[in-house]
């Protein structure tokens, strides 16, 4: 069962409680200093990255090489599908990077949610029995039910559950926010989170910040990830917290005891990433893929497919 913490207020490691605007504070749009935060002994991950797992071309060992390169933890929360996280797992030895058990799951009313597991066979249980069955043949695209019922379905699972990028994608409803600014969700939805990702590189500076001030008017904790398609974006965006272990560094996100570092990839690159995104698409599934998005237009309302 989830923690719910409904205050908005942030407790510090030394137990020092901090009113909404020092939140603030809590989240820095600048270049991680991984050496910083290791030399303060602090833990550290990019909590949403992609692999060929999904709708990206890197491999789980490259994600794997690099991130012990850039000593960062990280997740890969690929679209649906847990065969990258699990590689991860399997091919990582005693040395390699701190890893996060999660998955991003895309809803059929739009908003993607990050979910991270206390472990890897709570992960896999979970996908087994509430992701798997709903998963369409264009697997990376939304599964058959929509964001409540994916919420009610969480309710008994020890995990954390985010929201990626909220403001949404270029105008989209893939983001719980967007989802809630245009009529889709009702505002309490939000209060169902447990966090927002309040840096999202593939996101523009505007939204991020918009993400984080209603993380802090919901009450939530903050997560920051690359939402990274290429392999250099491995590690540029940081959830930094002052944790030993998996379990630690998952619980102080619902405690808003983490901070978040990192940019916003630039104009090219963010095009670079849509483009590789998308022919990952056309050379995979572009027939379903042409067929799902059919559906949401058809169905579009609707909370989950008919």
């Amino acid at each position: 069962m989830k923690t719910v913490i409904n205050s908005p207020d942030i407790l510090t490691s030394e137990g020092v409680v901090l009113e909404d605007e020092d939140r603030l504070s809590a989240v820095t749009f600048a270049k991680p200093d991984v050496d910083s935060i290791l030399e303060k002994g602090l833990m550290c991950a990019d909590m949403h990255y992609h692999t060929n797992y999904s709708d990206s071309f890197t491999s789980v060992k490259s994600a794997l090489k690099l991130a012990k390169k850039r000593r960062v933890g990280f997740t890969i929360s690929d679209h649906n599908l847990i065969g990258g996280i699990e590689k991860a797992f399997e091919l990582n030895g005693p040395d390699g990077p701190f890893l996060v058990p999660g998955v991003e799951i895309s809803s059929w009313d739009g908003p993607h949610i990050l979910v991270y597991f206390y472990s890897l066979n709570d992960l896999r249980e979970y996908w087994t029995k509430n992701t798997k069955p709903y998963i369409s043949r264009s697997p990376w695209l939304g599964i058959d039910k929509g964001t409540e019922w994916i919420l009610d379905s969480l309710e008994d699972w020890n995990c954390v559950v985010s929201a990626a990028h909220p403001l949404g994608y270029l105008g989209t409803v893939k983001g719980l926010q967007k989802a809630i600014d245009v009529g889709r969700l009702d505002r309490d939805v939000a209060k169902r989170f447990d966090a927002f990702e309040v840096i999202c590189s593939g996101m523009f500076r505007w939204n991020n910040i918009d993400a984080r001030d209603h993380a802090i008017e919901y009450g939530l904790g903050f997560t920051g990830g690359s939402d990274g398609h290429l392999i250099d974006e491995l590690g540029k965006v940081l959830t930094v917290s002052d944790a030993t272990d998996l379990d630690s560094f998952l619980d102080n996100i619902v405690k808003h005891r983490t901070t978040v570092v990192g940019k916003e990839k630039n104009i090219p690159k963010k095009f670079v990433m849509g483009t590789t995104s998308v022919i990952r698409f056309v050379t995979s599934c572009p027939i379903s893929s042409f067929v799902r998005k059919m559906e949401f237009v058809r169905y579009s309302g609707t909370k989950n497919k008919p």
